[in-house]
C-alpha cells in the first residue's frame, strides 16, 4: 500500500505547487530598467551625418601650431574633412568651409535649456 500512495501522494504535491510556479513567472524584476528603455528609438531623418568636434589642441608658444580632432582625424588649417576645409581653429571652436557657406563647430554645444534662457532674456522685461 506504500507503494501505491507514493506516486499519489507525488503527484497532489506537484499539482499543489504548479500554481504557486505559474505565479512566481509573472513577477518582474525590479532591478529590470524600464520598458521605454528597451523600445526601438523612432528613426531619425536619414541623412549625412554632421561631423564632430573631438578636441582642439593648440600650442602655447606664440604662432604654434593649431590642431583639431573632428570625428577622430587630426586636421590643420586647410585640412580637409569630408568635402569641406578647415579655415580657422579656435580655443573651442573650428570654422568650415563648404562650397561658399561657413560652418561653426563648438567643442562644448549649447544644451537646449540655455538657448531657451537666452532667448527668453532678450524679451523678458524688468518687473518693478
Amino acid at each position: 500500500m506504500d507503494r501505491t500512495l507514493t506516486p499519489l501522494l507525488a503527484s497532489l504535491l506537484a499539482l499543489s505547487l504548479a500554481p504557486s510556479v505559474a505565479l512566481a513567472q509573472a513577477l518582474d524584476d525590479p532591478t529590470r530598467p524600464p520598458a521605454a528603455l528597451w523600445a526601438p528609438a523612432a528613426a531619425a531623418p536619414v541623412g549625412p551625418a554632421r561631423p564632430q568636434l573631438q578636441s582642439v589642441l593648440i600650442s602655447n608658444k606664440p604662432g604654434g601650431r593649431r590642431v583639431a580632432v573632428i570625428d577622430g582625424q587630426v586636421v590643420r588649417v586647410g585640412g580637409k574633412v569630408g568635402d569641406a576645409v578647415v579655415t580657422e581653429i579656435r580655443d573651442t571652436a573650428v570654422l568650415l568651409r563648404r562650397g561658399k557657406t561657413l560652418e561653426t563647430f563648438k567643442l562644448y554645444p549649447e544644451s537646449k535649456t540655455e538657448n531657451q534662457s537666452k532667448a527668453g532674456s532678450k524679451t523678458d522685461r524688468k518687473q518693478e
